[in-house]
């Protein structure tokens, strides 16, 4: 009989390649012997004895209990995702880094897990300008009902940023979205990190944009990492997620699980076995994603009714040498500004033919989105633009079709 190939943290980076680790890494044995984890569609576990009961209760061994704690199906995507974060990276001692990820219901709610596991009454959060909707949408309306606060600080100046956190003795955790949503800002997570740990605080990261593929924020000595799996990691848009990914293994297996148990915020069978499926080629999807990034890019800079694109992959970005410094490529994600403003932006929209109109990022297919009519439409227009996202603006993620193609739907679309 075939024997299955099981890649847990135990053997991880041992020559284990990343393609590899995104097919195998995570994968036990199964008893009937499915080549695929089986969708385990129940809402709980049974147990031989009451001892055994108690045993796996107290995590003196190994079991499931209930459908919110955890199935065969979720265990096995959030022990993959955690060998992809950690690839090739080390400890302090040398030895292959470790780390466990939880998988939540949504991206935003492995956020909520994350702050709400972490900040109490009376603390600061630190971040930027510029981060995607949802996340501003809880720092400014919901945990301020906590008595949790932030302080809004331009990352690109590294010493007002220390100036702020040595200021503010309530600042305990700095927040960080890197490429930003939607300008593509991009910040440098090493000058970040070592200012926030010289100063103990947590420091956290979004990877959703860079995934992984392009960029590993726990080389940096970042302690949490979080994503929407709903996006690159799943890339067909068939469900919808979120993990969270600690360093710390210990407190992710008691504050930080204990936190996202009793918010409800679990994921389930059924999600976690399709963001499974996307897994398994998803290196091989961002090599095209990206390539065919960066020939859009070039052709829209070129192009006369765009007035400017924000791509990392461009000299002409800002923060072109930041991401090349903390990217293996510039990615799938770009944005860029339409001459006419907001009627050229809509009726662009209206004249695509191939590229899908809609707001979510990293399916296969291309999407594309006018945030000034779209996810930026409550949001008042002086408040927009100051942070880039003006009338005109497009924001693109680039799929993985014949890129011909794409270019020559929005060759037709900008005429």
């Amino acid at each position: 009989m075939a024997k299955l190939m099981i890649l847990s943290m135990s053997d991880a980076n041992n020559s284990k390649g990343f393609d590899t680790l995104c097919i195998h890494g995570g994968h036990k044995a199964e008893n009937n012997r499915a080549h695929l984890t089986p969708i385990y569609a129940t809402s709980t576990y049974t147990f031989d004895s009451a001892e055994q009961g108690i045993a796996i209760f107290k995590g003196e061994e190994q079991g499931y209990i209930y459908g919110r704690f955890g199935s065969p199906n979720t265990n096995e995507v959030e022990e993959k995702i955690a060998l992809l974060e950690t690839y090739g990276l080390k400890d302090e001692n040398g030895n292959p880094l470790q780390a466990k990820a939880i998988l939540h219901a949504s991206g935003m709610a492995a956020i909520t897990t994350m702050l709400l596991a972490n900040l109490k009454a009376g603390d600061t959060i630190i971040t930027h300008h510029s981060l995607y909707g949802g996340t501003q949408e809880m720092i400014d309306k919901i945990l301020p009902n906590l008595d949790i606060r932030v302080t809004i600080t331009d990352f690109h100046n590294i010493a007002d940023v220390e100036a702020a956190i040595k200021a503010d003795s309530s600042i305990k955790l700095m927040y960080i979205e890197t490429p930003a949503n939607p300008t593509l800002q991009c910040v440098d997570m090493e000058a970040l990190t070592a200012v926030g740990k010289a100063h103990n605080l947590i420091v956290c990261a979004d990877n959703t944009f860079a995934t992984p593929y392009l960029q590993q924020p726990f080389k940096y000595g970042v302690d949490y990492i979080m994503h929407s799996t709903t996006k690159f990691l799943n890339g067909h848009g068939t469900a919808v997620g979120g993990i969270l990914v600690g360093r710390d293994v210990n407190k992710m297996k008691t504050t930080v699980t204990k936190t996202h148990r009793l918010l409800g915020a679990n994921s389930n069978s059924f999600e976690a076995f399709l963001l499974n499926n996307g897994l398994r080629t998803f290196a091989l999807r961002m090599e095209r994603h990206c390539s065919n990034a960066e020939k859009v890019a070039q052709f829209l800079a070129r192009h006369p009714a765009v007035a400017k694109v924000n791509y990392l992959g461009l000299a002409s970005h800002p923060d072109h040498a930041i991401a090349m410094k903390q990217m293996k490529h510039a990615g799938a994600m770009l944005s860029f500004e339409l001459k006419g403003g907001f009627d050229a932006g809509t009726q662009f929209i209206n004249k695509l033919k191939l590229c899908i109109s809609a707001v979510s990022l990293g399916t296969c297919d291309t999407l594309i989105s006018h945030p000034a009519s779209t996810t930026h439409v409550g949001v008042k227009p002086e408040d927009r633009i100051k942070f880039g996202i003006t009338d005109g603006l497009i924001r693109m993620s680039v799929g993985i079709e014949t890129v011909e193609d794409i270019i020559n739907d929005l060759t037709q679309a900008l005429a």
